[in-house]
């Protein structure tokens, strides 16, 4: 669960996505810093949420004994304290809001990364026949988590999503530190590469991220060597 709250906090699929997205804006040096801001916030944003997040189950689901949610109105019982008979409502809403962000940027980031990669014209600034793998990779994603979410049962969709997440978390180390070797390049980043804080904040968090993949690795295949 760790892992996935991670995961999930700093996914992979940002750090590709952010690149691609403040380059396709054309920012400028002298605007690098509103966009830095930027980032900043809302990261703050994101974990803040996040934290609210697990305070509401905790103080609400947690304590009740379900500890296994397997759909969406169970999840939805954290918020009763706060909203009475409107707590179905607000979640719902809260989903769909995160749903439709969900939709449309993670298989803009998964299009972004793959055509780059390939050396292919991409962009969202760009007509169809600029770019169509582009377009083409980025509308199948959208179909194909379409198809999953009305196929899929709620009680499969809930361990897919952990799942997903904790994915997430195990492949964060891999990029991070291909990331770190280059922003630490002074000859790709001249005077903007990593300070040194920034690059202790970041070490820290890819040795978390492993050894917590480790344990997870060990926990899984050899529950019996860890300790009680």
């Amino acid at each position: 669960m760790l892992i996935g709250v991670v995961g999930t906090t700093i996914a992979p699929w940002m750090q590709f996505y952010l690149q691609s997205a403040v380059v396709e804006k054309g920012i400028k040096v002298k605007e690098y810093i509103y966009s830095r801001w930027d980032v900043i916030v809302g990261c703050i944003i994101t974990d803040v949420v996040a934290l609210f997040i697990i305070v509401a189950c905790a103080a609400t689901i947690y304590i009740s004994g379900n500890r296994n949610i397997t759909n969406a109105g169970e999840a939805a019982l954290a918020l009763r304290p706060l909203a009475g008979h409107a707590a179905s409502a607000l979640f719902a809403f809260g989903l769909c809001n995160a749903s439709l962000f969900s939709a449309s940027i993670l298989p803009l980031a998964t299009a972004y990364y793959v055509c780059e990669g390939l050396g292919m014209e991409a962009g969202v600034n760009k007509r169809f026949h600029e770019a169509p793998t582009f377009y083409w990779l980025y509308t199948s994603l959208i179909v194909a988590g379409a198809l999953t979410v009305m196929l899929l049962s709620e009680a499969k969709q809930i361990p897919i999503i952990l799942f997903s997440q904790v994915v997430n978390g195990i492949l964060l180390p891999f990029v991070l530190i291909f990331m770190l070797r280059l922003v630490n390049r002074e000859d790709l980043m001249g005077k903007y590469k990593n300070s040194r804080l920034f690059n202790i904040i970041a070490w820290v968090t890819c040795v978390g991220m492993i050894l917590l993949t480790l344990l997870l690795v060990v926990s899984t295949f050899f529950p019996n060597k860890l300790p009680t």
